[in-house]
């Protein structure tokens, strides 16, 4: 029997601590990719994996852990031989997972939107970022999220558990985050898994943009076995269906190289 009741006669502002029955609380997974403060890595992407009962995807993860004797942390930029066919486990796990939702928003740090909307500021794009995935596009009616994100070092005017829980629920007018921690991500699998989807959504538009020459044998075999499993194509021009959501900025198409007429130009 399921706990959670939906009255859709009952709006979400009107919702109080004893209508806890009517009230989903989920967990997000958040991390970023891209170097924030490093001017030669072009791209930045900030992913979240929400879940109600994260226990039983890290158990799984732990146990093959366990099964495998492999103790490392999960890394997309340091994917190997030794290590990638544990990273195509956990991708897999995360597809045969019950009620996951994963959202990322990829944008180039030399684009327009980023320029205008950021000031060119990757710590202002990171957090602002992270508030419209949540506000926007993780949130549903009649939930409450619990935020736990991969921990970085960030310059002192930048405040991310308190401003992001602060924006969230001002916007909102209600209760909708209801806390944010930051962690080591050596300390969690579920924000690797993180690590590893958002590093390779970011591998393939470095591909196709040309940002990166020559192939990587092992992100390349994870890239295809994620596109595999979600039936995809590309990444380019995002993705979606019911439990992903991958959002590519328009700016960066424009680093695409132009296709050249093969007849040549006319007389």
């Amino acid at each position: 029997m399921s706990f959670f009741k939906f009255n859709k006669e009952i709006n979400t502002k009107d919702l109080k601590l004893s209508d806890y029955d009517q009230i989903w609380t989920k967990f997000c997974f958040l991390d970023e990719t891209g170097n924030l403060n490093n001017p030669t890595d072009p791209f930045f992407t900030v992913g979240i994996l929400k879940l109600s009962q994260p226990y039983y995807l890290l158990n799984k993860l732990q146990y093959e852990r366990n099964k495998r004797n492999f103790y490392d942390e999960m890394k997309f930029n340091k994917l190997s031989k030794r290590n990638v066919d544990f990273a195509k486990f956990s991708v897999g796990a995360l597809f045969d997972a019950r009620s996951i939702y994963f959202y990322s928003y990829s944008l180039d740090k030399e684009g327009a939107y980023f320029k205008r909307e950021f000031s060119g500021d990757p710590w202002q794009a990171y957090q602002k970022i992270a508030i419209r995935l949540l506000k926007d596009v993780a949130l549903a009616p009649k939930e409450i999220l619990i935020l736990l994100a991969d921990h970085v070092t960030v310059p002192k005017h930048i405040r991310f558990e308190v401003d992001v829980k602060k924006e969230v629920n001002s916007s909102l007018k209600r209760l909708a985050l209801a806390g944010v921690c930051r962690l080591d991500s050596r300390s969690n699998d579920l924000l690797q898994l993180v690590d590893l989807m958002i590093g390779t959504i970011s591998y393939d538009l470095k591909i196709e943009t040309g940002a990166i020459k020559g192939n990587d044998e092992y992100k390349a075999d994870l890239l295809q076995f994620l596109k595999q499993n979600l039936g995809a194509d590309k990444f380019m021009p995002g993705f979606r269906n019911r439990n992903f959501n991958i959002f590519v900025d328009k700016d960066m198409r424009l680093r695409l190289p132009l296709k050249t007429n093969e007849k040549g130009p006319s007389s």
